[in-house]
């Protein structure tokens, strides 16, 4: 260290002349107060580099040497250490080879035989270039850290955003649920047989998927602004009023449509009554028409609507609800949707509805299965 206390710099000198070393170092070390390394050749100045290449403020390199010369020593050293500061020493006929290391890197060069003084301030100035590129490089990785950080933070906040939203999704819902008690867990049900549905036709699609469990869990949204007397009524209703419950899809499709991550969402709720021949409801489209994730979940609706208990009648066997999907298959049924269904024999059928009845599967309020069961496809 200096008499202030502060750590004296090495300079790594490499010159196959012997008294061109002594005199740099000489002058590096009396007169501008640095510590300094030497070696007679590229190959030699490499290993130590390697020793103290985080000690090592700048490097002065003749450019003719035997062994390694200073042009391939300057390579090497650039590629260990992009930020390494290198001055070429080069004789007064040898300026378009000091010129050509300026070109690969090199920070600047000095002639032989130079000035105490000149030699001085190159030395002052390149050690000032390094220390302005080492302060880039930890700002540099100051920033890397910053916005991996950030990122986390973000990445966080997202997963909060998530949660409230799947919280919000549920509490919709149960809602629903709740004024609507003869179709209870209904929307819970649907939701599991149509990510059935939707896997048995080999869709992996993960944005779609998720939007097809949403949808399927909002599908009845609408129904909360239809009159209870009407949701509730347990005979058949009248015409005037089945016009009124025909009104629930495009209730749902107002309520979430201008919620940005619901907008596929959306169109599946307004078509979810749509038949595949056209006869549906609201809109009367048919075929390809229908959006995807609406056939697919008409289908799933359908099967448990029949094998559910209602007022008017007790619920169907699963061999019954396989032959209305037959019978209404390409009329009321996407073809596609109903070759779904049978690639599940009937008692695996079952078995899910047996699970479903029992919560054996999940809670309802566990709405994270519902991604782990598209993570599984």
């Amino acid at each position: 260290m200096d008499k202030k206390g502060k750590e004296k710099k090495l300079i790594l000198i490499v010159d196959d002349e012997a008294n061109i070393r002594e005199l740099v170092k000489e002058i590096l070390e009396e007169q501008g107060g640095y510590k300094t390394l030497s070696a007679s050749n590229g190959k030699e100045a490499l290993e130590l580099f390697l020793e103290n290449k985080d000690k090592i403020s700048i490097i002065m390199s003749d450019i003719k040497m035997p062994i390694m010369d200073g042009l391939e020593f300057l390579r090497e050293v650039k590629a260990i250490d992009p930020a390494a500061v290198v001055i070429m020493i080069s004789a007064l006929n040898d300026i378009k080879s000091a010129i050509n290391a300026m070109d690969r890197g090199a920070y600047t060069y000095i002639t032989k035989p130079f000035k105490i003084t000149e030699l001085l301030i190159v030395v002052k100035r390149a050690i000032e270039k390094r220390k302005l590129l080492l302060e880039n490089k930890r700002y540099q990785l100051h920033l890397e850290e910053l916005v991996e950080e950030r990122t986390k933070e973000l990445e966080k906040a997202y997963k909060e955003l998530d949660e409230i939203f799947n919280s919000t999704l549920i509490t919709l819902v149960n809602a629903l649920d709740a004024r609507d008690t003869e179709t209870e867990g209904h929307s819970e049900r649907v939701t599991y047989y149509t990510l059935e549905l939707a896997k048995l036709m080999g869709i992996t699609d993960k944005k779609f998927l998720k939007t097809l469990k949403i949808a399927a869990l909002l599908h009845d949204i609408g129904k909360i602004g239809i009159p209870d007397s009407i949701l509730r009524k347990p005979g058949k209703l009248t015409e005037e009023e089945w016009q009124i419950m025909k009104q629930h899809s495009l209730l749902g499709y107002k309520i979430i449509k201008n919620i940005k991550q619901l907008n596929d969402v959306a169109q599946i709720v307004l078509h979810h009554h749509e038949k595949y021949d056209g006869s549906g409801y609201p809109v009367g489209l048919r075929g390809e028409e229908i959006p995807l994730g609406s056939r697919i979940f008409a289908v799933a609706d359908t099967m448990d609507a029949m094998t559910s208990d209602r007022p008017y009648r007790k619920a169907l066997t699963f061999e019954q609800t396989a032959e209305e999907l037959k019978k209404w298959n390409g009329k009321q049924f996407d073809p596609q949707v109903v070759e779904a269904f049978f690639k599940k024999p009937i008692e695996e059928w079952k078995k899910l509805r047996e699970q479903l009845r029992d919560n054996s599967l999940s809670t309802f309020e566990d709405l994270y299965f519902y991604d782990k069961h598209i993570e599984d496809k």
